[in-house]
C-alpha cells in the first residue's frame, strides 16, 4: 500500500469560492505530503513503502438537453452527462478557476463536485520554485527515487482532447477542460526552461517575434514605462526573473531573487505586467516552425486571451515595397510540424476581432487611413515553410504554388502560431513586415538589413502593442470566438 496524504472527502459546491477552497485544500495537502516524503528521502530515509498523492478534480453532471445561451463561446457543457477534469496549481490559476466555476454554476444550475482524483502527481511537479533536488543525489539514489515516487506519465498528458481525437472509455466522464493537470504541470516546467522566467510572470496577451531587434525595442520601451509613475504597468520582468518595478512602487517579496542568466534561454520572454494579468508578454521564438510550435504548445496551458505574431517576411508580390505590412487573412501551411495534430485540410480562419484591431492599430500609428492605408499594408495569404533556403528550390515549383494560393508573403513561423491558436482555442493574428523580395531580386544585405530593421521595428512594435490595447479595451467576451469551438467543445475557456 502506498503512503497517502490525509483523505479529503469529495463534496458538492454551489459557490465558486467554496469549490476553489476545496481544490486548494486537496492540492496543498497532496503537495505537502510529497515534499515532506521527498525531504525525508533526501535525508537518507529509504521509505518502506511507495509515496503517492493525487490531483484534485472537479466534476459537473447535467441531465438536460436544454443548452446554454447559444451566443457563448465557453462556460457550458455540450449535452447531458458527466464532465470532469483534474486541476493543478490553484495558486497560479485561482482567478481562472473561479471564472470557470462561476460560469458552470450560472449556465447549468447544478452543483460542482470537488474531490481527490486517482491521477498521481509526479514528484517532479511537486518541487518548489527554487528546488534543485536531484543534483544533490547520487545516481543510485536517483534510481531508488523512481521506485518510491510517481514519475511523469506521458499517457496522461497527450493533446487528444485539444486535437478532437480523445474518446472516453466506457463509464469515463467527458473532458471538462482541454488540458489535464499533468499536461499543465509539464508545460509550466517547460516554460521555465525555454523562456527563462516563471509562468506566474506571463501575461494574458502575447506577442511573438522572430528577430532580436524587436526584443531590444521592447526592453527599451519596458524600462521607459517603468519610469512613468502614473503608468498602467506595474513591473517589467526579464529573463532570470529580473524585476524592475514602476517608479514609486515598493519591491515585492521575491524580487531580490531574480538574477540575469549567464546566457539567454532558447526563447526568452519579457513581461510588461499589469496587476490584473492583462499586460503584454513578448517572446523571441527565433527562427523556424519547430520553435513556434514548442512555445505555443506550452503557453497555451496558461489560457491567454490572444497571441499575435510580429516579424519579418519575404514579400512575394512585385508591387510590395520593403517596410510594407502584411495582415494575414489565410495561411499556406508548409511548416509540417503540426501535420499529425491538425490535418492540412483544416482551414485556419482569420478572426475578425483581431483583424480589425491590427488594421486599426496600423492606421493609428502610421496616420494613414482608407485608400492611403493600402499603400503600406496589404491583406492576404501568408505561406510558412520549414525550409529556410526555399529560394534554392527549382524556381517554378514554389512560385507556382504561391501564386495559386494568392500568397503575398512567406515566413517560417506565422502559420504554425495561427494553427496552434486554432487548435488550442487561443485567438490569434499575424502582422508581418516585408524585409526582402527574393523572387524579385531584392535580398537582404548586411548593412541594408541593419538599417531597415532599426527604421521599421519601433513602428511595428508600437502597432502590435496598440492592437493589444484595442483588444483589451474591447473586452475578452468579444475576443473569444465561437469559430474556435468544435462540435463537443469543453466548457473551460
Amino acid at each position: 500500500m502506498p503512503s497517502l496524504p490525509l483523505f479529503i472527502a469529495p463534496a458538492q459546491h454551489a459557490d465558486p469560492q467554496s469549490a476553489l477552497a476545496q481544490v486548494r485544500a486537496i492540492y496543498d495537502s497532496s503537495i505537502a505530503h510529497l515534499r515532506g516524503s521527498l525531504q525525508a528521502f533526501i535525508g537518507g530515509d529509504d521509505l518502506t513503502q511507495p509515496v503517492r498523492a493525487c490531483y484534485p478534480f472537479v466534476r459537473v453532471h447535467t441531465d438536460t438537453v436544454v443548452r446554454a445561451d447559444s451566443r457563448l463561446s465557453y462556460g457550458f457543457v455540450s449535452g447531458p452527462g458527466s464532465y470532469e477534469t483534474t486541476l493543478t496549481r490553484p495558486d497560479l490559476f485561482a482567478n481562472y478557476y473561479l471564472e470557470q466555476f462561476r460560469l458552470l454554476l450560472r449556465n447549468h444550475h447544478v452543483s460542482l463536485e470537488v474531490g481527490t482524483s486517482t491521477q498521481p502527481i509526479p514528484v517532479h511537479f511537486s518541487f518548489a520554485e527554487h528546488d534543485h533536488i536531484e543534483g544533490s543525489m547520487s545516481a543510485e539514489r536517483r534510481m531508488l527515487l523512481r521506485d518510491r515516487f510517481d514519475l511523469p506519465d506521458l499517457a496522461a498528458m497527450d493533446d487528444g482532447i485539444a486535437n478532437g481525437t480523445h474518446e472516453p472509455a466506457p463509464g469515463e466522464p467527458n473532458p471538462l477542460a482541454l488540458f489535464t493537470a499533468p499536461r499543465v504541470d509539464y508545460s509550466l516546467h517547460r516554460l521555465r526552461h525555454y523562456s527563462g522566467t516563471t509562468p506566474e510572470n506571463f501575461q494574458n496577451f502575447i506577442l511573438f517575434t522572430n528577430y532580436q531587434f524587436y526584443i531590444d525595442e521592447f526592453v527599451r520601451l519596458g524600462h521607459e514605462r517603468m519610469a512613468d509613475a502614473a503608468g498602467e504597468y506595474s513591473a517589467f520582468i526579464e529573463p532570470g526573473n529580473v524585476v524592475t518595478r514602476r517608479k514609486g512602487l515598493d519591491p515585492a517579496p521575491g524580487d531580490a531573487l531574480g538574477s540575469a542568466p549567464p546566457r539567454l534561454p532558447q526563447m526568452p520572454a519579457y513581461h510588461l505586467v499589469r496587476p490584473d494579468g492583462s499586460g503584454i508578454t513578448m517572446v523571441n521564438i527565433g527562427i523556424g516552425p519547430a520553435n513556434a510550435k514548442t512555445i505555443t504548445d506550452h503557453i497555451a496551458v496558461l489560457r491567454p486571451h490572444a497571441w499575435i505574431m510580429l516579424g519579418h517576411c519575404a514579400g512575394l508580390q512585385n508591387t510590395q515595397q520593403l517596410g510594407d505590412y502584411v495582415l494575414a487573412h489565410g495561411y499556406v501551411r508548409e511548416d509540417h510540424v503540426l501535420d499529425e495534430d491538425l490535418p492540412l485540410w483544416v482551414p485556419i480562419p482569420a478572426l475578425a476581432e483581431v483583424q480589425v484591431a491590427l488594421e486599426s492599430a496600423v492606421a493609428e500609428v502610421t496616420l494613414l487611413k482608407g485608400y492611403e492605408l493600402k499603400r503600406v499594408m496589404r491583406t492576404g495569404t501568408v505561406a510558412s515553410t520549414d525550409n529556410r533556403n526555399w529560394e534554392l528550390l527549382p524556381h517554378r515549383g514554389p512560385e507556382r504554388r504561391f501564386s495559386q494560393s494568392r500568397a503575398i508573403a512567406l515566413d517560417m513561423e506565422s502559420a504554425t502560431i495561427a494553427a496552434n491558436g486554432f487548435r488550442f482555442r487561443v485567438p490569434y493574428g499575424t502582422l508581418l513586415c516585408v524585409s526582402d523580395k527574393p523572387m524579385h531580386g531584392e535580398i537582404k544585405l548586411p548593412g541594408m538589413a541593419n538599417h531597415f530593421y532599426r527604421e521599421r521595428v519601433e513602428q511595428h512594435l508600437r502597432i502590435g502593442i496598440r492592437a493589444i490595447e484595442l483588444l483589451r479595451s474591447g473586452g475578452i467576451d468579444r475576443l473569444h470566438s465561437r469559430k474556435l469551438r468544435s462540435f463537443a467543445e469543453v466548457a473551460f475557456q
